[in-house]
């Protein structure tokens, strides 16, 4: 005679009531018969419950609870639910063009505003009508409501479907994974891999927008983050296109386009020729706006701007030496020394010292020295220590303007006009600098420029100023409105774009990043879904040794024993 243990019960907590249930129990199932959520009817309009934190891990309505958790619902119009929505948007794509075009590779690019640029691999030239057929295909399919659920495939399962159907970039990405089972997202008889949860029906993308972008390409935008209820008109951003372009280019130079081939050179002999070639086509690039910087012969103050984590620092002084080199004799100046002690800046909505701001610099100061040095007279250049509250010191030093002069002033409000409001613009020449990726997981999930800037930062900050990964996470949404008010908005202000983003760099920093980030636990609120998000990420990536790393490369700037700097 058998005998059947009795089913296993957890415990769900959740605003101070306790729920007993059955252990795997669907999320869905959980907001049925616990919350009373009618989950068969939900529309994107009415700002839905779309997931749930368990101990502040993200889980989709398909996901199953075994554990006793504290449970907190996520509307679709939260941070995270906005970021499930956007993925979800990207997959319902990419099941469309599995539907119409199999034969197709379709690809990711990049984010251009408030959207997506897709291309199809080998195809040079895109027709409308085929951005037209998909558009009505994934309308379609938004109109059958059709489940999309968390699945859980063995390895060898998975291999064999990428591969059957020709997900190449995907299968070539596992390969350098090793773990018994991988999560993927099922929708008909459509698989894909996500680092991120998604939406748990095809109903909820009811706003979005398709539409032939470029040559060869297409773009799929999304709802800006401030205005959920409604589509924004399209604001195109050419310069930073042609940015993103160029960097296409030098991917096909280097022979990557996805993180599984990034792999497979980081794990060859090939791998120190890779980042040589890296690091020299970035020093050409440098030395290509030197050269815009000296054909326009009025310039006498270079600026150069970028969001957090950038490198403005590394470039900056790589730029002065290409300035060198063409018998100018540039000097350097950073915004942060003009920086108002903490207690006199200004305050942020949450009340907070707003760092960001263009008016935590004591403008009145660094607008004098500016004139001064314009007028031909010797200004002695301010410090600032930011330890504590903050302070202004002097070391003595001194500069002016000389015939051949070239101040190299970077910080983040570098292309505000506000900066330099009586300054004539001949006299000035305006780079922005940011780490746009470049590199995709796969064809059908990119790769976050802000998730490679969250990793830089976590990274420096450690080891710069000793502060832990759930600190920079944790103030990482006030780094965000800033560069949303002060320095997104000026980009196009510039004379010329580089991308600071090394290919390689994520191997580097894995073995940084990967056990700080573990540091950060479940009883950390906000910071603990982007830890648990980064490091799902970052078990694709094959990690590197920093000695490969060459001392002058802006990749130092984060890791450390860059020849530019003692630490």
């Amino acid at each position: 005679m058998k005998s059947f243990e009795k089913t296993k019960t957890i415990r769900l907590f959740h605003n101070g009531n306790t729920y007993e249930v059955a252990s795997g129990i669907t999320v869905q199932e959980c907001l049925e018969t616990c919350f009373g959520i009618d989950t068969s009817h939900l529309e994107y309009k009415d700002n839905p419950i779309v997931a749930v934190r368990a101990d502040n891990e993200l889980l989709p309505f398909s996901a199953r609870l075994k554990t006793d958790v504290t449970i907190e619902l996520q509307r679709l119009f939260s941070d995270l639910g906005k970021r499930m929505y956007r993925h979800t948007m990207c997959y319902l794509l990419a099941l469309a063009s599995h539907h119409l075009f199999p034969e197709r590779n379709l690809v990711i690019g990049h984010s251009l505003g408030d959207g997506y640029y897709y291309t199809y691999d080998q195809i040079y030239g895109l027709d409308p009508k085929d951005v037209k057929a998909l558009d009505e295909c994934m309308r379609t399919l938004i109109k059958q409501d059709i489940p999309i659920e968390r699945e859980v495939l063995s390895y060898r399962a998975a291999l064999e479907y990428f591969s059957r159907e020709g997900f190449t970039a995907t299968a070539t990405l596992l390969e350098y994974r090793n773990d018994p089972t991988i999560t993927l997202y099922r929708c008909d008889d459509f698989l894909d891999i996500s680092y991120e949860p998604l939406l748990h029906s095809t109903a909820l993308i009811s706003l979005w927008d398709l539409r032939p972008y470029g040559d060869r390409g297409m773009l799929l935008r999304y709802p800006h983050a401030k205005t959920p209820l409604t589509l924004d008109m399209f604001k195109d951003n050419p310069l930073l296109f042609s940015v993103f372009r160029e960097y296409k280019i030098w991917g096909n130079i280097l022979k990557v386009d996805c993180l599984g081939a990034m792999n497979q050179i980081c794990g060859s002999k090939d791998i120190k020729t890779f980042i040589r070639m890296n690091e020299d086509l970035q020093h050409r690039k440098i030395s290509d706006i030197a050269d815009m910087v000296v054909r326009k012969a009025t310039v006498k103050v270079v600026f150069i701007a970028g969001p957090s984590s950038s490198g403005k620092t590394t470039f900056s002084k790589r730029l002065a030496i290409q300035l060198r080199l063409l018998g100018y004799d540039p000097v350097q100046i950073s915004l942060d020394n003009y920086y108002r002690p903490k207690s006199e800046a200004p305050r942020d909505v949450d009340g907070k010292a707003d760092l960001e701001a263009l008016e935590a610099l004591d403008l009145q100061l660094f607008r004098e020295n500016l004139e001064d040095l314009y007028t031909g007279k010797t200004v002695a250049l301010p410090r600032f220590d930011f330890r504590d509250n903050g302070k202004r010191y002097y070391t003595g030093e001194t500069i002016s303007l000389k015939e051949q002069t070239i101040l190299v002033i970077e910080g983040i409000h570098g292309l505000n006009p506000s900066l330099i409001p009586g300054i004539d613009r001949k006299t000035t020449f305006k780079i922005y600098i940011s780490a746009l990726t470049q590199l995709n997981l796969d064809d059908h999930n990119r790769i976050s420029t802000t998730d490679n800037r969250i990793i830089r930062r976590i990274v420096r900050d450690n080891r710069t100023r000793s502060t832990s990964a759930e600190t920079t996470l944790l103030m990482w949404p006030s780094v965000e409105r800033g560069e949303s008010l002060h320095i997104f908005p000026y980009q196009n202000q510039a004379d010329v774009m580089i991308n600071s983003a090394l290919e390689y760099e994520l191997a580097v920093l894995k073995p940084y990043a990967e056990p700080l980030l573990k540091t950060v636990k479940p009883a950390s609120h906000d910071a603990y879904p982007t830890a648990r998000r980064l490091l799902t990420f970052l078990e694709n990536v094959y990690p590197i040794p920093a000695d490969l790393v060459p001392s002058d490369s802006l990749l130092r700037e984060f890791i450390g024993q860059s020849e530019f700097n003692a630490t």
